[in-house]
């Protein structure tokens, strides 16, 4: 085994490469900030105002990376999320100003409440519970007023049964068939998105998430989240988070014959930045290596911090 191991040889047997093209970059976009916010728990990550949401794009162009999810953070917050379909919202505006200034940027959306509601839940509450059909509504016209912003895809996260295709159903309605869907189908209630929740604004007042996110024990209920969620309409399926979750990755691509996503998530992240910090290992080495084990165990696209830092050992 060891004759095709030699330097000459080791890279032309590779079985998995990742390329920038397989990785998308997570934007924070704050209407309340007039400069750049460094995330506490996400060192080097930052929150950016409105005004440099181009600067940061063209950034990343300028490294070859062109995709990005974008989560917004807005002035104001209410017990449904108004916010979030506000056509002058903070996204919308960050989705026409991408697009007005680079075309060329694939530009991906979150469609969720969490960000947008006073409560810091993903969906309409009443007496203390997530209400899932109610919420359906909401979620489908934040996608829409997305798509009319110019994103070239929507990525709804609430986990609402049904969410996709009361997406799909608007989208379409309207004229929007050819925007993709992007599902959060297998999205676990982890404890590893808790630098997210600093990063992005969304802490809950009350309760959990358990309702309506995946129970982390279980497997073969990924399984028929994603089948249902094809079956109303996704054209990209999702595992969140990724790192602790291979093998529902690898699951998932021998089962279906779809385009699969994987969030390499905030808490995942920033264990490597805090071990980095205290000279524990090579911080960027380790994330290669952890974006590497994601691909190899399936995945076509990857969300991660990462993106930016290891732009020069992906050249």
């Amino acid at each position: 085994m060891r004759r095709l191991r030699k330097d000459l040889l080791r890279d032309i047997f590779r079985e998995v490469e990742v390329g920038k093209k397989d990785l998308i970059v997570p934007v924070f976009v704050d209407e309340n900030l007039k400069k750049p916010i460094e995330i506490n728990s996400m060192p080097s990550y930052f929150r950016i105002p409105l005004s440099d949401v181009t600067k940061e794009i063209k950034n990343c162009l300028e490294m070859e990376l062109n995709s990005f999810i974008l989560f917004g953070i807005p002035s104001y917050k209410d017990e449904k999320g108004t916010s979030a379909f506000d056509r002058n919202g903070v996204i919308q505006k960050a989705v026409r100003a991408i697009k007005k200034e680079y075309p060329e940027a694939v530009v991906i959306t979150d469609v969720c409440l969490c960000e947008y509601t006073s409560h810091g839940h993903c969906g309409v509450v009443k007496d203390g519970k997530i209400l899932n059909d109610p919420t359906l509504e909401l979620i489908a016209e934040t996608a829409l007023s997305h798509a009319e912003a110019g994103a070239d895809i929507v990525a709804p996260s609430g986990m609402m049964d049904g969410m996709v295709k009361v997406i799909r159903d608007k989208l379409d309605d309207h004229g929007f068939e050819d925007i993709p869907i992007m599902s959060y189908s297998a999205k676990y209630a982890s404890n590893f998105y808790s630098p997210f929740r600093e990063a992005a604004e969304s802490g809950y007042s009350f309760g959990d998430r358990k309702s309506y996110q995946m129970d982390v024990h279980n497997s073969d209920e990924a399984l028929r989240e994603i089948e249902l969620d094809i079956k109303e309409g996704a054209d990209i399926v999702m595992v969140k988070p990724a790192l602790a979750y291979l093998d529902i990755i690898r699951r998932v691509k021998e089962k279906f014959n779809i385009p699969l996503a994987a969030y390499n998530v905030s808490g995942e992240y920033s264990m490597v930045k805090a071990a980095e910090k205290n000279g524990w290992l090579d911080g960027k080495a380790i994330a290669y290596e952890i974006l590497t084990s994601i691909k190899r165990a399936g995945a076509d696209l990857i969300i991660t911090y990462h993106a930016k830092e290891l732009s020069d050992i992906l050249r």
